[in-house]
């Protein structure tokens, strides 16, 4: 059993500045199925964007598949889901790697990408807003969300995407609202 403290356990890379701990055992396939959505966090290059870019169509798939007024409820459910199944397959991939928040796990990007619909109707411009909008705020982390991904393991990894979510979501109502988005 180790404690964390010593300097095997953790090694800081260089030239990523991202930190290293020693890898565990194998993560569990389901953990490694969903911290990869499926296998689309393996895509090349921008993991993140695919992550997104495969929520944004699946969601366009389920909304226009359900009532207009059932959407915010769908939505919130399933953020909730990535959030609730994907804090510990986020966590087991992580330590089975060794990577404080390897690129590869994009379940975080499903769970932010989500947020940023809720209570969105659905066209092409709302789905190319959300989007865009998401990963400008996942990649910028604006504050808290920085300070999210200090969280420790799984949860960090997945809290601070939700934060990109809601500043999304939040920029989402604001161009409705002005009308931008309508039409």
């Amino acid at each position: 059993m180790t404690t964390g403290n010593s300097t095997s356990d953790l090694d800081i890379s260089k030239s990523s500045g991202t930190a290293r701990v020693t890898p565990a055992a194998p993560a569990p396939l389901w953990a490694t199925v969903i911290a990869t959505f499926f296998g689309v966090g393996r895509l090349r290059p921008g993991p993140g964007s695919w992550g997104s870019a495969a929520t944004v169509l699946l969601w366009a798939i389920v909304a226009h598949s359900i009532s207009a007024t059932s959407q915010p409820a769908a939505a919130s459910v399933l953020a909730l889901m990535a959030v609730l199944i994907g804090i510990p397959a986020a966590t087991r991939v992580s330590r089975a790697s060794g990577l404080k928040d390897p690129q590869f796990v994009v379940i975080d990007e499903v769970a932010g990408q989500l947020i940023s619909f809720i209570g969105i109707p659905i066209s092409w411009k709302t789905l190319l807003a959300g989007f865009i909008l998401f990963r400008v705020f996942d990649i910028l982390k604006p504050p808290p969300v920085r300070q999210l991904e200090r969280i420790p393991e799984g949860a960090g990894i997945v809290l601070d995407d939700l934060g990109a979510g809601l500043y999304a979501l939040a920029v989402m109502h604001l161009l409705l609202h002005i009308r931008l988005l309508n039409g």
